[in-house]
């Protein structure tokens, strides 16, 4: 059995941090590690890992607006016509002279604060014949019957992080960089940010812009079983018409429950934590991880139970591939090293 394993920030993207490392214990992946043949190659984010997995080609964007719209919504005929855009919620803030841009997923919304937000913004958007369909709470859509000719920075890489340098481009990129700044005078005083900020909750000040594209077309079904609770490996399962099962909580679970076939596994354990600089959830997550997975993998392989895994880590600075295969354990010349050495 060929397992691919697919963990977006394996390792601390700031190589001048040593100290996070101090004391951690990863005896199982470093030997994975240690045994591997390593290929290193161009920094990648999940969403263009996973659309070059399926075949998809790149538009201006990854066309992430259509395939998440066609999973939120559950009704194909609303996705399969026109170009679509991400529109997300966020929470903008300064810092010295950076805006730093806080993601959905750490607002909390509620469906009635998006419900009542998107009316709101839907009677701005309205003068340009487009509307704002908050599908999920935490994702929100613009469907244009024309394409707009703009390319747009994934929100995975500008949580976080300063956006002054991120924001659209584009011949059409100035008309919706002045719909936003419309929206954002919008949400100011909105009664939905006062409410929330009674409560000590950041406001939903901005939305981002993103993922824009038209459905992608004859999307097939992979030869392989797909695991991975991360919301666009799902939809792009969901929308090659093939399942990507929810992931266990332990590889035990994982090996009880499948067939003796290719296997996708992807991880999304430490996005947020990188993003935000977390270290502290990081180290807590990686030496669970080592526990419920890269330990049983390990045996698994020692069993001969898997017959290649491969480790693609996705990173801010490069994108490292470990392949091994069960012989690949009797490399006595390679030496274990700390996980801080793959930094």
């Amino acid at each position: 059995m060929h397992v691919d394993i697919v963990i977006p920030d394996l390792f601390w993207p700031d190589s001048g941090q040593p100290d996070i490392y101090h004391q951690l214990r990863l005896p199982a992946l470093e030997k994975i590690l240690a045994k591997s043949q390593c290929s290193e190659s161009a920094a990648t984010s999940i969403e263009a890992w996973l659309c070059q997995f399926f075949k998809i080609e790149k538009q201006q964007d990854w066309p992430i607006a259509p395939i998440m719209a066609k999973l939120d919504s559950g009704n194909i005929g609303r996705t399969a016509d026109g170009y679509w855009l991400r529109a997300d919620p966020v929470h903008l803030r300064i810092e010295n002279n950076h805006i730093l841009l806080v993601d959905s997923r750490m607002l909390n919304i509620s469906p009635k604060e998006a419900g009542d937000l998107a009316d709101s913004i839907n009677e701005l958007l309205a003068k340009n014949r487009l509307a704002l369909l908050p599908i999920h709470p935490h994702r929100w859509y613009v469907h244009s019957d024309e394409t707009p000719v703009m390319r747009t920075t994934l929100l995975g890489e500008v949580a976080g992080k300063n956006i002054n340098n991120q924001l659209p481009v584009g011949g059409d990129s100035i008309e919706w960089i002045k719909w936003v700044n419309e929206i954002q005078m919008l949400l100011h005083e909105h009664p939905v940010n006062l409410q929330r900020e009674m409560h000590g909750e950041p406001a939903i000040n901005s939305l981002w812009i993103w993922g824009g594209g038209v459905m992608p077309q004859n999307l097939k079904v992979l030869p392989c079983e797909m695991w991975s609770n991360h919301e666009f490996a799902q939809g792009l399962a969901n929308a090659a018409g093939m399942e990507c099962q929810s992931l266990p909580s332990n590889a035990y679970d994982w090996l009880s429950s499948l067939q003796e076939r290719k296997q996708l596994i992807l991880f999304d354990n430490f996005q947020s934590s990188v993003c935000y600089r977390d270290f502290t959830t990081w180290r807590d997550e990686l030496v669970k991880l080592e526990s419920t997975w890269f330990v049983p993998l390990l045996d698994l392989l020692k069993k001969r139970r898997i017959t290649k895994l491969t480790i693609s880590t996705l990173g801010e600075r490069s994108t490292q591939v470990f392949s091994l295969t069960p012989g690949s354990l009797w490399k006595l010349w390679a030496v274990n090293y700390p996980i801080a050495k793959y930094n």
